[in-house]
């Protein structure tokens, strides 16, 4: 039986291309299906709530993710990867040492954040399994086959050192951004954000997507290219960042 994209949970924004909007955090996933291969776009806050992700995927995609997208090393993003244990991993360059050396504060802010301690620790420990194998400086396309490509592109640093944005052609194109974007509140800058170079991170996103795209947010509903541009100048004028 053909299971239909809002039927498995998931708002449909092009052919072959979606998006969830995922409980507590109202953290996005999106994915990307191909001819035999499926792109998942962020993991999810826990080992549980990957699980769920990776079923309701599987229900689209007519078999596994096979490969999976991490935009930036924050818990509520990154959790559930484990569970997606032989997908081909990427991320932005130094995605891999973020990871490795970030365990103790991803614990530590997903638990600030309300994550259960227990899950919290689990699915930290389990980050072992699952390291980004491509790490992207630039860009690189993929192709998931039946004329499916898709363009991973290293925009940051932005709101981490580590921002990887993925553009999927068609007609819209789709962005995903990312938490570079934040449609449900104001963007957020943590300790690890370089505010400095947020504008022009958002300048290089607007530049590869372009006036006609949809721009899928980290956080909140999905916005076109004038919303980018109105974030990209409110968050010039909150860090002092001039043109």
């Amino acid at each position: 039986m053909t299971v239909t994209w809002e039927e498995s949970g998931w708002e449909r924004l092009a052919p072959g291309v979606g998006r969830c909007r995922l409980p507590v955090w109202d953290c996005t996933a999106g994915l990307v299906v191909g001819a035999g291969a499926a792109l998942l776009v962020d993991a999810g806050s826990s080992l549980g709530e990957g699980a769920r992700l990776r079923a309701r995927a599987q229900a689209l995609a007519g078999g596994r993710v096979t490969h999976l997208a991490l935009t930036h090393p924050h818990f509520d993003h990154v959790l559930g990867a484990a569970v997606f244990a032989g997908a081909e991993v990427f991320g932005a360059v130094g995605l891999d040492t973020a990871l490795a050396r970030g365990g103790e504060e991803l614990r530590a802010d997903a638990e600030r954040e309300g994550l259960d301690a227990r899950a919290a620790e689990e699915a930290v420990d389990a980050l072992t399994l699952v390291r980004p194998r491509h790490l992207v400086s630039g860009e690189r396309t993929l192709d998931l086959g039946g004329g499916r490509q898709v363009l991973l592109a290293d925009v940051g640093p932005g709101h981490t050192a580590h921002d990887l944005v993925v553009l999927v052609p068609g007609d819209p194109e789709v962005v995903f951004c990312g938490d570079l974007v934040e449609e449900s509140g104001d963007p957020q800058a943590g300790p690890d954000a370089v505010p400095s170079r947020w504008p022009a991170a958002l300048d290089r996103l607007l530049a590869l997507g372009g006036e006609d795209a949809v721009y899928v947010p980290g956080h909140g509903a999905v916005v076109d290219a004038a919303f980018v541009r109105a974030q990209r100048d409110a968050l010039a004028a909150r860090f002092g960042v001039s043109d």
